[in-house]
């Protein structure tokens, strides 16, 4: 009998997160008949639109499915459509035993319903991550590629989901089935779960220095309580005038300003993803007071921070 796969496709989800799960199921099956049968659930049966704007149809509301294996894939606002009716199917089904997964931001909505235990580990997008950190402290959200457990199933979305889904294939099926299924898709080399979602610092800034790209990871892991100057430039054994000649001649700019830059997007990341108070995103972000965090933020981005987020809508449980 073919493995059955069912995935509630919430309001602007992902549908290159999606498609990529998808399509190494088709693949298999042409490889192998019969593997895999997929299925797609909505909130309310009808058709669903992704963020692209392109809409599916749906076979099922999701509370007319008693799926063994069901995937939630979301979008940029994962908690929209979060409901006390949806918790309960998605506790039913956990109950029952089913394999309960999450692509791109699809962990929020099993987050919000208590699915995830401290000692499970998960995954979802990398831009989504500290505002998930934020609203849920005590679970252990990683910046894999996908994360498989017993009966939860998360990853990053994007081309990740094409990853995740070929080592479920390999598990089930064997490796060289999972490898024939890679060269359709033109992959190189099938990435593994430990691979990180972002560009490496060098890569994303475009700098190879030793101790450049050490002090930004050391700034990136720092937002809350930043670092002095002083202090950054003793972590990577420098005086404060070579740091900031490092940052002049790498980077075009001053170790202050490029800190402060990544500090502002960090907390737009907070203002538009979670329903945290300004004043916790200023506390969160390391901003001495919500007046110097709404100036600065205005001159960065055009707006108030105010104006600029975006409500989480939750319901409560």
């Amino acid at each position: 009998m073919p493995e059955d796969i069912s995935f509630l496709l919430l309001p602007g989800f992902s549908a290159i997160g999606f498609m990529s799960a998808v399509e190494p199921l088709r693949v298999a099956n042409r490889f192998r008949d019969n593997l895999y049968r997929w299925h797609i659930l909505s909130i309310d049966g009808a058709p669903v639109a992704a963020s692209n704007g392109i809409s599916l149809n749906a076979e099922a509301a999701f509370d007319a499915a008693d799926p063994r294996t069901v995937f939630v894939v979301a979008g940029f606002d994962p908690l929209a459509c979060y409901s006390r009716a949806l918790a309960a199917w998605l506790r039913r089904l956990a109950r029952a035993g089913a394999t309960l997964g999450g692509i791109d931001t699809g962990s929020f909505v099993l987050a919000e319903a208590g699915l995830f235990g401290e000692a499970d580990r998960l995954t979802l997008h990398w831009e989504a991550l500290s505002a998930f950190h934020e609203r849920y402290p005590s679970l252990h959200a990683s910046q894999e590629l996908f994360e498989i457990g017993e009966k939860r199933i998360t990853c990053a979305g994007g081309t990740a989901s094409i990853d995740m889904m070929l080592d479920l294939i390999g598990r089930s099926h064997g490796a060289t089935l999972a490898s024939a299924v890679s060269e359709q898709f033109v992959v190189s080399r099938i990435r593994q779960r430990s691979d990180h979602q972002r560009m490496e610092i060098a890569a994303r800034y475009g700098v190879h220095n030793r101790k450049l790209i050490q002090v930004i990871g050391a700034m990136e892991q720092h937002m809350e309580e930043p670092l002095a100057p002083d202090a950054l430039a003793q972590e990577i054994g420098v005086t404060r005038r070579q740091l900031e000649r490092l940052f002049c001649s790498a980077l075009k700019d001053t170790p202050t300003h490029f800190y402060l830059q990544l500090r502002l997007n960090r907390a737009r990341e907070l203002l538009q993803q979670t329903d945290m108070t300004i004043t916790s995103i200023c506390v969160a972000c390391g901003f001495e007071s919500p007046s110097h965090f709404s100036r600065t933020y205005r001159a960065k981005f055009g707006m108030s921070p105010r104006r600029d987020r975006s409500p989480v809508r939750v319901v409560a449980q």
